[in-house]
């Protein structure tokens, strides 16, 4: 059976966060549809802050049905998942998939949207350390480690940690080749 994975992601995603395990999850067997805040493209960069490719999302977030989907991945970079966040469609599409117990994966600045769901509180975590404190004050337990996993959740720092994190997901996801 395809397991079926949406991936949320605005304007300022960090494109090998996105991109890296999009593939390995595709090489793996899986279904993706890119969500992001509306149908279309958007903007991707490099390093937080040199725009680099386009991608286009199949879906809004407000179309998006949560049932439809088996896990979820929230690529970092520091502005998309502040984007998210602050959307309240995008907040309630991932507090439900959390509140299911499906799997989600989040990476360097990814965990700052599961901060919205108040999920988090009582969970290890890891991320890139600048949000560490934002993390800790929503009740998590913040270490640093290349990969963590609690619970539904798979956590990791950044794109140095990528080669750990795909097969994590890969298998956390439960997709197989």
């Amino acid at each position: 059976m395809t397991r079926k994975i949406a991936v949320l992601a605005a304007d300022g995603t960090e494109e090998i966060e996105l991109t890296s395990p999009v593939q390995a999850l595709e090489k793996s067997g899986a279904e993706i549809t890119v969500i992001s805040l509306e149908r279309g493209e958007f903007q991707a960069v490099k390093g937080d802050i040199y725009p680099s490719r386009k991608f286009t999302a199949d879906l809004a977030v407000g179309e998006a049905a949560p049932a439809d989907y088996d896990a979820l991945l929230l690529p970092g970079g520091v502005f998309s998942p502040d984007k998210l966040r602050a959307n309240d469609a995008a907040v309630r599409f991932v507090a439900a998939i959390a509140s299911s117990g499906k799997p989600i994966a989040a990476i360097c600045h990814g965990a700052q949207t599961l901060i919205e769901t108040g999920m988090l509180k009582g969970r290890t975590v890891t991320s890139w350390p600048a949000i560490k404190t934002d993390l800790k004050n929503a009740g998590a337990k913040w270490v640093d480690d290349e990969v963590v996993i609690d619970g539904p959740f798979v956590f990791s720092r950044s794109p140095d940690d990528l080669s750990a994190f795909n097969a994590a997901i890969i298998k956390h996801f439960g997709v197989s080749s």
